[in-house]
């Protein structure tokens, strides 16, 4: 979820800070206090387009920072598949400074291109109200949200379609290599008999390249080995241990206790003795043969350059061989192997295909359920004549299936229905994303959501159900609304005031969270304005209690549904 939103120089606010709580986060304030820049100033941290008066007057960069607190494996695991993990604390802190013509983003202190941003906080965050940030615009989306709905249904088959699609790019691969030519075919036969003769020829050996390279780096310095040797043998010789035992051997005759003098330099004396024979033998053995040094040189010469053509070390030379002889294989029964593979692909197509088709049917009867409960849902958000379908087109089969799936919507009577994205305005797109977030509240992994301007042109009832199907979300995901209602403000399990105040002569923003009493006083000013009596106190403190009853009447029916 995300714990932390600061913020620092960006239009209004000189430097705000809010910590956000599990569960249906409000936010709320007078109009013009600047709720807006809040949710901009995390649309920024999320790689937003930034405008270039967006830095606050005077100062040298904006800075933005959020900081997640992933929960749950599917978080971690989504993390991981991004190349990120939290910190040592467990937080995931994302971070953009917005100088004038440029920025910087940072995640974790390491600097990310905005791609690999969008990469990562697609699982993390989805903001609503904006419409270039809102995913119910893009129809991958929606084939995630059918998806979602049916996985239970269809995961098997989602694999069965993986699987049989990598092995007909496999075969289309294959099968790609028999667009020859007959005079290519002769010449491609013609390399492959070549490299295979030059490799079965050279007949590598494991390890050889490594025990040629030390016999060679041996023989190139022969010469001086073995002055260096004779040196040390006479150096050795010249100590002369036994002169020295025999004077050792003639005092011990008094003292006794020289033995132990005299033992000790009888065994240096055997080491010597020992040390003289291993030279005498290396030097024996080693050759000053050039004829045996030019040998060694050409024949690691030749293993290095098989190693360059066809691989570092004897094991990929020997793969090597393995595919060339296949590869020849299949060159002299040219035809008949074509035509395998031919057949091999077609019979790959037609299991993917069918594949791909039940995986179809599967949605189309999943899409049929999900819109149903859809319309059921915006039916109670004062969308009573709304048309709301999906879509199916056929594209080019792929690992997902060969369905390209729209939301279509129809919001007056008598239209008719057209894309999702060409008809809904920001706070329709909010609340009918509101709608699909209620029915898919079990099985939607992102865990953080953030609603703007969902509120806009309902109230009354339309306002309650909205409060209502908000908190209801809130049950299994962090929800963070900017509301201008009473009715869904007391749904707050933390409730934060934006404020708008002059220092210094200029307008600043600034947000708090607002304890228990003052999101009471806070519901009577949005009640009843200005003017702030006892009974309007009263008013918004039975309605807070209200609220508080009615969640946990909706979450125990949810959970009695179970």
């Amino acid at each position: 979820m995300l714990a932390e939103l600061n913020v620092k120089d960006i239009a209004l606010i000189r430097k705000a800070s809010a910590d956000f709580a599990p569960g249906l986060n409000i936010l709320t304030g007078e109009t013009g206090t600047g709720k807006s820049v809040i949710i901009g100033s995390a649309m920024l941290a999320l790689g937003a387009k930034a405008r270039g008066d967006i830095v606050r007057k005077g100062a040298e960069y904006g800075y933005v920072e959020l900081v997640f607190a992933p929960e749950g494996d599917k978080e971690q695991e989504m993390l991981s598949e991004a190349g990120f993990m939290p910190d040592e604390d467990g937080q995931l802190v994302i971070s953009r400074r917005i100088y004038p013509g440029r920025s910087q983003i940072k995640v974790n202190g390491e600097t990310v291109t905005a791609a690999k941003l969008r990469e990562l906080c697609g699982g993390l965050i989805d903001i609503y109200g904006q419409n270039e940030h809102q995913s119910l615009l893009s129809e991958r989306e929606h084939l995630r949200i059918l998806d979602g709905f049916i996985e239970d249904r269809i995961s098997g088959l989602k694999e069965k379609v993986k699987n049989t699609y990598d092995a007909y790019k496999e075969a289309l691969r294959y099968e790609a290599g028999f667009d020859l030519d007959e005079g290519e075919r002769l010449r491609e036969a013609e390399l492959c008999e070549f490299e295979i003769n030059e490799i079965e020829s050279a007949a590598v050996k494991e390890g050889e390249e490594e025990e040629l390279s030390q016999r060679y780096k041996r023989l190139s310095n022969a010469r001086e080995v073995l002055e260096h040797l004779s040196l040390a043998a006479r150096r050795l010789r010249d100590i002369g241990c036994g002169e020295a035992m025999d004077d050792i051997r003639a005092a011990a005759r008094y003292d006794e206790g020289l033995s132990s003098i005299y033992d000790e330099l009888s065994d240096a004396d055997s080491i010597i003795g020992s040390v003289l024979s291993e030279i005498d033998d290396y030097v024996e053995e080693t050759e000053l043969d050039s004829r045996s040094l030019s040998e060694t040189e050409e024949r690691l010469e030749l293993i290095r350059r098989l190693f360059q053509k066809y691989g570092d070390g004897a094991d990929k030379v020997q793969s090597y061989l393995e595919k060339r002889r296949e590869r020849l294989r299949l060159l002299s029964d040219y035809e008949q192997n074509r035509e395998k593979a031919r057949k091999n692909t077609e019979k790959l197509r037609g299991e993917l295909r069918e594949a791909c088709s039940k995986l179809s049917n599967e949605r189309k009867a999943g899409a049929k359920r999900l819109c149903l409960e859809v319309q059921g849902e915006l039916s109670e958000l004062n969308f009573s004549s709304i048309g709301f379908e999906m879509q199916f087109k056929e594209k080019e089969p792929s690992e997902d299936g060969f369905d390209s799936v729209m939301f279509m919507v129809s919001l007056n009577p008598g239209e008719e229905l057209k894309p999702l994205m060409e008809v809904a305005s920001g706070g329709e797109l909010s609340r009918i994303m509101l709608a699909i977030k209620t029915v898919l509240a079990e099985t939607d992994d992102i865990p953080t959501l953030i609603f703007d301007e969902i509120d806009t042109g309902i109230s009354g009832r339309t306002a309650q159900k909205v409060a209502e199907k908000l908190s209801l979300i809130s049950a299994s995901h962090q929800v963070i609304c900017i509301t201008h209602l009473p009715q869904i403000a007391a749904m707050a399990d933390a409730h934060y005031m934006i404020n708008k105040a002059q220092e210094d002569g200029r307008n600043v923003t600034t947000i708090e969270r607002l304890s228990e009493e003052e999101s009471v006083e806070e519901l009577a000013r949005m009640l009843s304005g200005a003017m702030v009596t006892d009974s309007v106190l009263e008013n918004a403190r039975e309605m807070k209690k209200l609220a508080k009853e009615r969640k946990a009447e909706k979450r125990s029916q949810k959970a009695a549904k179970k």
